[in-house]
């Protein structure tokens, strides 16, 4: 019988789900979603498309009947949270999904795209009963950037339907326990010369709506082409949030809506990708949190029985988060590429004070959210075991396992790893797993990678020397190979969880750690007394650890300020345009570091001008107008070094639709969720326009050679930022990506009203250059600066005298 005959949908509520939501939105999209999303893909979630085999057998791609454009009739995937053994009147044999299909891009080599499929099921155990198979087929080939072609009979001389470029893919178990299942599979696809449109099914599983689509598409660009890219972060709420006057996730109605214009290659995860703050409130770490003594609560255990509680928390908030549409939607579509941070743990993880980070509690919940982590996030096999105050010698040595965590469970031996995956140093220190940092190509002329900034973290450092030593070395092994090939990466993206080049709020830093706040947050230990400026772990000001996060906190300046001083020298090493990704801080913005003026170094040669697109929070609500407007109002020009600036770029040239979000004054911080799309103007493009933004008018003056010559970064710096915001041609679906310069368009979409559950964004643009560096073509400062510090660090000690690295070009 088809796998869809046996679908069914379950109640909306059920009272032994302890965390489910009580708001619907989590469930349900909007009936704007249904008319809009996947306008040119409405027959993806056609229920009546048995397995991808009959699917390919069928006379063409589009469905049969009459079309919808875009407003076939979607439903809730309802997803239940508990898993009590009951049956709910289903045999539980193995093939109930409970979770996914969520999709992962891996990396590009040899002419072949690789990447994973995750599916959880109900149920398991040491031994599976039934193994999943996953169909994999190259379906149709897609015309130019702009879309798809016609379901034709054949597309280059392929027939657009039964293509030999398909394979059956067997299941790989990850990890089995009685409640759930994790099967992985790895897919193959061949890059082509043209982009291509891939379709994948597993057969003989149910779904829990009859709604859900079993097959699912996704886009490869073509082999001489770069991805385009989709950048999220803050993809949850953090506790106490009214979700339902937020319209919950709308956002990713938008971004489907994106994706259906013009496909995304690859969707960017920045860090907490998931909110697990709820733990402590109405999880089972809510007792421990309502000690009201910070030595009492530093010293509770973490025993067996509150593992596993945690561990089921983790593990139910996974499913119902990645089964929220149209999340959901977006996960099994467009390839995920993920890094993690504080949330996806809990708040604040790593920057706490070291005393109280190193207690049981803190150290059990980090082992089991990082298993959580690789399982959803990175399609992985976690670890045996992890940390209980009973079994310490699983943190303590490390390969120990605890016998009791593995009754009746399976977990996949990991013999070897991705080779996209740069492993840390070390064990982290309250996490005792290693750092995933990642390498990637993200298509022909962009390289990827991604500094787990959260496994290593303590309040004074973000990651150990020798990890950045590692990432490093292969950051440099790859761009020489690929230099050598002559093919070199023009771009390299960086993601970085947080902001780097941000306002500096070393005063409120310094407010916070005062001795001065000494009496009240005795008063609070003692009397509760300002019980909500003190948060609940260690009894500091709660955003103190919010600051602490930060690069540009003062624990951090150093180990900051060396990362981009480092990344000057491979840019100028390689002649390649460094771009940062960076979230968290609920504000889109966009900074760049760039070369002091007095230099007269026009930006396409400037090594130093490294940008930051800051893109925070696709879910999360922002912080208030007051909050935005005094960044911005601190928004100076800051020395990094002799010869390097930074600021925040004027980009919202007005606030989003008729909303009145900002001061008139406040043009670099926008309060207001939001995405990032970065797309490249690829020199296969047959637009005629250089450099980042318009073609002159006919009989308009061409713009002098560098007319932004002197500018600070108080205004624009050159071509592709002049006139950045809501006019700009990256702003447009009809000229982002199309000149051939090789440079970047970058495009944040801002909500324009939290109250619609559409999502709908406006968009504000600019454009980032490549970089065409000639070592010694330009003078430094560092010679006449002498860029010589000197400092005390104890009032007995002799002044000690730093010098800063050469620059490159000498």
């Amino acid at each position: 019988m088809a796998a869809h005959d046996h679908d069914h949908t379950l109640p909306e509520e059920d009272p032994r789900n302890p965390y489910a939501s009580s708001n619907k939105w989590r469930h349900q999209e909007s009936s704007a979603y249904a008319r809009a999303a996947l306008a040119r893909d409405a027959h993806t979630s056609s229920a009546n498309t048995t397995d991808l085999s009959n699917f390919l057998n069928s006379a063409r791609v589009e469905s049969d009947r009459p079309g919808s454009k875009g407003t076939g009739n979607f439903k809730p995937i309802v997803i239940s949270g508990h898993d009590d053994g009951a049956t709910d009147g289903v045999i539980h044999d193995g093939k109930e999904v409970v979770c996914g299909p969520l999709l992962n891009y891996r990396r590009m080599e040899h002419g072949v795209w690789y990447g994973s499929v995750l599916l959880v099921m109900k149920g398991g155990g040491k031994t599976q009963s039934f193994q999943p198979t996953l169909s994999l087929a190259r379906v149709e080939v897609a015309a130019e950037q702009s879309g798809l072609v016609d379901g034709g009979p054949s597309v280059n001389g392929t027939d657009a339907t039964r293509s030999s470029h398909r394979s059956d893919i067997t299941g790989t178990c990850l990890y089995s326990d009685p409640r759930n299942t994790f099967w992985s599979f790895s897919l193959a696809c061949e890059i082509a010369d043209t982009e291509t449109k891939w379709a994948y099914s597993i057969s003989d599983v149910r779904y829990k709506s009859v709604t859900k689509p079993k097959t699912n598409y996704f886009f490869v660009p073509a082999i001489h082409e770069s991805m385009r890219i989709m950048f999220h972060s803050c993809n949850g709420f953090s506790v106490g949030t009214d979700e339902d006057a937020w319209s919950g996730p709308a956002l990713w109605n938008d971004v489907m809506r994106s994706h259906a214009q013009s496909p995304f290659h690859v969707m960017i995860g920045g860090g907490d990708q998931i909110y697990n703050d709820g733990i402590r409130v109405n999880g089972p770490l809510r007792e421990w949190t309502d000690i009201s003594n910070p030595k009492k609560r530093r010293d509770y255990p973490f025993p067996e029985r509150l593992r596993a509680a945690c561990d089921n928390y983790y593990l139910e908030n996974y499913i119902r988060w990645y089964s929220t549409e149209a999340f959901a939607t977006a996960n099994g579509q467009i390839p995920q590429l993920n890094i993690w941070d504080d949330h996806d743990i809990i708040d604040g993880f790593g920057s706490y004070v070291n005393e109280f980070m190193k207690c049981d509690v803190f150290r059990g919940i980090g082992g089991c959210a990082h298993k959580y982590y690789l399982l959803f996030q990175h399609h992985l096999a976690p670890p045996a075991s992890t940390y209980t105050s009973d079994v310490p010698e699983t943190m303590e040595h490390g390969p120990a396992q605890d016998e009791n965590q593995l009754i009746d469970t399976y977990v996949k031996q990991q013999d070897s790893i991705d080779p996209s995956y740069i492993i840390g140093s070390a064990p982290g220190p309250y996490v005792a797993e290693h750092s995933m940092n990642i390498f990637t190509k993200l298509g022909a002329r962009i390289a990827f990678f991604g500094i787990d900034a959260r496994t290593e973290r303590t309040r004074h450092q973000v990651n150990y020397p020798e990890t950045y030593d590692l990432i490093f070395d292969r950051v440099r092994q790859e761009l020489s190979d690929a230099a050598n090939t002559g093919e070199p990466f023009r771009h390299l993206i960086l993601l970085l969880g947080i902001p780097i080049a941000y306002p500096r709020l070393t005063w409120l830093e310094n407010v916070f750690s005062s001795p001065m706040i000494a009496p009240i947050k005795f008063l609070n230990r003692r009397f509760g007394f300002g019980g909500g400026v003190f948060n609940h772990f260690d009894g500091s000001v709660d955003l103190l650890d919010d600051l602490d996060d930060h690069y540009t906190a003062r624990t951090h300046k150093k180990e900051r300020n060396a990362l981009i001083e480092r990344l000057q020298t491979v840019a100028a090493e390689f002649s390649v345009r460094i771009t940062i990704l960076g979230g968290d801080v609920h504000l889109a913005a966009f900074g760049r570091f760039y070369s002091n003026p007095n230099l007269h170094i026009p930006t396409e040669e400037d090594h130093r001008y490294i940008t930051n697109v800051i893109s925070s929070a696709i879910v999360n609500k922002p912080p208030p107008s007051a909050i935005a407007n005094l960044l911005a109002s601190r928004n100076k020009i800051h020395h990094l070094n002799a010869d390097t600036d930074e600021t925040l770029l004027s980009l919202f040239n007005k606030d989003p639709g008729t909303s009145n979000k900002t001061m008139a004054s406040n043009n670099v911080t926008m309060p207001s969720r939001n995405y990032a799309i970065i797309t490249e103007n690829s020199p296969n493009n047959y637009a005629a326009v250089t450099n980042g933004h318009t073609v002159p008018v006919d009989g308009e003056e061409p713009a002098p050679e560098n007319r932004f010559d002197g500018k600070d970064g108080h205004a624009f710096l050159h071509q592709g930022e002049l006139g950045a915001g809501t006019q700009h041609k990256a702003s447009s679906y009809e000229t982002h990506g199309k000149n051939n310069d090789g440079s970047l368009d970058c495009c944040i979409r801002v909500e324009i009203d939290q109250h619609d559950k559409e999502g709908k964004t406006e968009p504000y643009g600019l454009t980032i250059p490549s970089l065409n560096y000639v070592a010694g073509k330009f003078a430094t400062n560092a010679h006449s600066h002498r860029s010589l510090r000197h400092h005390r660090s104890r009032p007995e000690t002799v002044a000690s005298t730093t010098v800063s690295a050469p620059d490159p070009s000498h």
